[in-house]
């Protein structure tokens, strides 16, 4: 979503200071000099983009602010971070209402991002159908090794992109790095091979299968598989996930089902990425495995993957807090709509 215009914002802070008024009434009260028509035009805006909802008809139609308020309303990275840890306005501990009252009655996506989205699906098919099945695998494991790489960047690896591809292709170790290090990066590898192999592993979506890919991405790093009994803390935020065993399976399972439902691939996908980190279901290796298991998400649907390559680690960690502290989405669906992008116009 792009930010709002002045217009917009006024209207909206109105709505949400003055809530189940009519539009005459939102016009009436606005200290701007918007025509009733204007402010009739910016109330329908708001209204599609999920930020105000209506109740009743006619004359007697109230606006109030929506439930997905909080999901869409288009935040200022930059300007949001300026202020220190414990100096933001957060929701400190996981939203129990946000994946059953929240996601399941939203579209994640405006009809101009997914017409864009689609297009650029067009172009992967495409490109596909005039590749051989060699030619095919070659740039498959090319964007295997681009993603390797960036995901375990993210989590702090330090193998560089060279280094990776010399490990993944030759198994060749990079002097001066930890044996983790490279134990982290084939996982990723051995993850993707297992997904390539059985694209359709995870269809449909189960806390099983997720843990059983959790698994082959922590393999023989003393990590913890399957879902975590203890508590877990996030480095950089206040935000507390749920420390529950019989809670996080419980948010898992809504995640499945909530996905499982959805018809849209690019939804299904933005889902997984954002709410196996939110739940943080695992120890360690949730980011990497939410990943892995969106990929796979679009490789069993015919769709391009993503390698994250080009994503900025920070970047992406500052929309991860984003969405833990305030439920907010709009800066990973930049990220995602970006990323895929990218992978279709540089791989296959």
């Amino acid at each position: 979503m792009k930010a709002l215009d002045d217009k917009s914002i006024d209207v909206l802070n109105f709505v949400k200071e003055h809530p189940s008024l009519s539009s005459k009434e939102i016009h009436d009260g606005l200290t701007t000099t918007l025509s009733y028509a204007t402010t009739k035009r910016v109330l329908s805006k708001l209204v599609t983009e999920q930020l105000i909802k209506t109740v009743g008809i006619g004359r007697g139609r109230k606006y109030n602010l929506d439930p997905a308020y909080e999901l869409f309303y288009p935040i200022d990275v930059n300007h949001y971070f300026e202020k220190e840890i414990d100096e933001r306005d957060i929701k400190g501990s996981f939203n129990l209402a946000l994946i059953t009252n929240i996601l399941d009655s939203v579209k994640l996506f405006s009809k101009e991002e997914l017409e864009y989205l689609e297009s650029l699906h067009i172009d992967y098919k495409n490109k596909v159908a005039e590749l051989t099945d060699a030619e095919y695998s070659k740039e498959l494991e090319r964007l295997a090794i681009d993603l390797s790489w960036k995901s375990s960047q993210i989590e702090g690896n330090t193998y560089s992109l060279l280094e990776t591809e010399l490990l993944i292709k030759e198994k060749q170790t990079a002097k001066g790095k930890g044996k983790d290090e490279a134990t982290m990066l084939l996982n990723h590898k051995y993850a993707l091979d297992f997904i390539i192999d059985h694209p359709d592993y995870l269809e449909p979506l189960t806390i099983a299968r997720i843990e059983d890919i959790h698994s082959l991405l922590v393999k023989d790093l003393g990590i913890d598989k399957n879902v975590r009994l203890r508590r877990v803390g996030i480095s950089g935020t206040n935000y507390t996930p749920l420390d529950n065993e019989h809670q996080i399976k419980e948010a898992l399972q809504s995640m499945c089902d909530l996905i499982n439902q959805r018809e849209n691939v690019f939804e299904k996908t933005l889902l997984l990425l954002v709410l196996i980190s939110y739940i943080q279901p695992f120890g360690d290796g949730n980011k990497r495995t939410a990943r892995i298991v969106s990929n796979a998400m679009l490789i069993y649907h015919g769709y391009c993957p993503l390698s994250f390559r080009t994503i900025d680690s920070i970047a992406y960690k500052e929309a991860m807090l984003i969405f833990y502290e305030r439920n907010n989405i709009t800066a990973f669906k930049d990220i995602f709509i970006n990323q895929f992008a990218f992978a279709v116009k540089t791989y296959f």
